[in-house]
């Protein structure tokens, strides 16, 4: 089945996915049993060459921080004391994104899609001054919403039928996810920031865009008829690969319905085939993003611990069926944001963290898109268990 997005407004799946733009209340202990195939970070595996890395903690509990507050002394010191003092053990920096690159690389191709935006003055300055406090450095990579990328080369890009560059409904062009080099460019990026001493590989915007009928047909060069879910499993597949042979683990940002639908999204996003080949998933299960109605749940956005409890419980369900049982192999994205009624505070925070315990899981990271910290860590804080870390 394809589970329409259609009616989820066009605002919330840009903005404010973390495919955006996309997307506990007590310790909760669970059996951390691998995957067979997963290579936990800080480990690796004989004649492979490693980054320097801070080993991940046995449960990952994380902020999400932007570009422009990645660039930010003042951000950067308030989130690295707010680790100091509580769980947070990690910190998600957006390192690739719709502005292109976020530190200046060495490759001189990659150096070509880095864009014009400004960049951290100083990235091994950054991830020393994270890992001395205990923090593991997360590189958030946005993989096929990639209008820098597209620019300069047109011909990695989504077609129209006639053949010219096909663009979403705010005129953005989209890189085509079946393309090869495309996939060995952000490959290539993840491999070169840990490197650099990255800890974990997070990509973002693993998907297709909207098929809107508005919008014209997209055309997809290379695909060989190749299924959407198919193409997005084996970009995940051959990047696990690569980035485990460095002792880091590979992870995906994904839709939150992807966990409750049988089947794929139009996007491409199919929970049955993106769960195997990455070793951490993370479902952006935010309760705003749910249209009334959802999961039984008359307004979801007002009850984020029963709709966030249902989808991370199914998602753990699918997983058994899968044969895949590691404690750390899910781990959502939680609203830090306020977005219609009620405002988000401490207690919706709580009760997020809670439904995720409760589920069976012990690691999350907080997405605000704004990294707008002055205004929703002061309600975090009062939700954060102290400087014990898990």
């Amino acid at each position: 089945m394809r589970f329409r997005l259609r009616h989820l407004s066009v605002a919330i799946l840009g903005s404010l996915g973390c495919t955006a733009a996309a997307e506990r209340a007590s310790q909760h202990s669970t059996t951390n049993t691998k995957a067979p195939d997963t290579v936990a970070a800080g480990t690796v595996a004989a004649g492979t060459v490693v980054a320097d890395s801070l080993p991940a903690p046995s449960a990952v509990r994380a902020l999400y921080v932007n570009r422009w507050a990645s660039q930010s002394r003042k951000r950067m010191a308030k989130l690295i004391a707010t680790a100091d003092s509580t769980e947070i053990n990690a910190l998600v920096i957006d390192m690739k994104d719709e502005f292109g690159l976020n530190y200046a690389t060495k490759n001189s191709e990659f150096a070509k899609n880095a864009g014009t935006a400004s960049k951290i003055s100083n990235v091994t300055a950054l991830i020393d001054t994270l890992k001395a406090h205990k923090i593991l450095p997360i590189a958030r990579i946005v993989v096929f919403k990639d209008s820098v990328t597209a620019r300069v080369h047109p011909d990695w890009t989504i077609r129209k039928s006639d053949n010219s560059i096909w663009r979403d409904k705010k005129g953005i062009a989209w890189v085509n996810p079946y393309h090869r080099e495309l996939w060995d460019y952000n490959i290539g990026v993840a491999e070169e920031l840990v490197k650099l001493g990255f800890g974990e590989i997070q990509f973002d915007y693993i998907r297709f865009p909207e098929p809107y009928p508005s919008l014209p047909k997209q055309v997809f060069p290379d695909s060989k008829d190749l299924p959407k879910p198919a193409a997005l499993a084996e970009y995940l597949k051959h990047a696990k690969t690569r980035l485990n042979k460095l002792g880091v683990r590979s992870t995906a940002d994904i839709f939150g319905l992807v966990t409750t639908v049988g089947g794929a999204l139009e996007v491409g996003q199919d929970w049955e085939k993106i769960s195997p080949v990455v070793d951490v998933v993370l479902p952006m299960v935010y309760p705003s993003h749910y249209p009334r109605g959802s999961l039984g749940v008359p307004y979801p956005n007002a009850d984020p611990y029963k709709i966030i409890h249902i989808a991370i419980s199914r998602a753990r369900e699918r997983d058994k069926k899968l044969g895949i049982s590691e404690a750390e192999h899910i781990r959502p994205w939680l609203q830090a944001f306020t977005l219609g009624k009620p405002e988000y505070g401490a207690e919706q925070l709580r009760e997020q963290k809670r439904a995720v315990y409760e589920s069976g899981y012990d690691g999350w990271v907080m997405w605000n898109p704004g990294s707008i910290y002055d205004v929703y860590l002061p309600a975090l804080e009062k939700t954060l268990q102290s400087r014990k870390k898990p």
